[in-house]
């Protein structure tokens, strides 16, 4: 796997996670809803850096597709939660991914914005009484 192969799977990660956060955010209170638009906001900005990292690398970024499909029915605020959990530790695993297969600024773009889906997956867990609230090696399955 090249650096440009790990770094259009992380993109294709944010462009899932900027569409789950539509759904979540309707069946949140107003404070967790203002949470979920700048989480939406902070994958769109990384969004935005990757495709102009992968031009530069002369590699072609993945476009987002027309609709995901999301795991199970956003009912109520639970699952809403629960998916901006799911969603975050999703991402920081692509993210983690790609720590190996980059270097220089690359590997500092992929730690970074594991650490942030990181701590955005604890501040999720927080919010929705899912403990425990931190994971010992963020991005990793189990």
């Amino acid at each position: 796997m090249t650096a440009a192969d790990a770094l259009s799977a992380a993109l294709a990660a944010e462009h899932a996670a900027i569409f789950a956060y539509g759904p979540i955010g309707v069946r949140l209170d107003s404070a967790s809803a203002g949470d979920a638009r700048a989480a939406e906001t902070a994958h769109r900005s990384r969004r935005d850096a990757l495709m102009l990292r992968l031009t530069a690398l002369g590699a072609t970024p993945p476009a987002a597709a027309a609709s995901y499909a999301l795991p199970y029915p956003l009912t109520d605020r639970a699952a809403a939660l629960r998916l901006a959990i799911e969603i975050e530790e999703r991402t920081a695993g692509l993210w983690r991914a790609a720590l190996p297969e980059t270097e220089d600024a690359d590997r500092g773009t992929a730690l970074a914005a594991l650490t942030d889906c990181a701590v955005r997956a604890t501040r999720w867990r927080i919010r929705a009484g899912v403990t425990p609230v931190t994971v010992p090696f963020p991005g990793r399955s189990a």
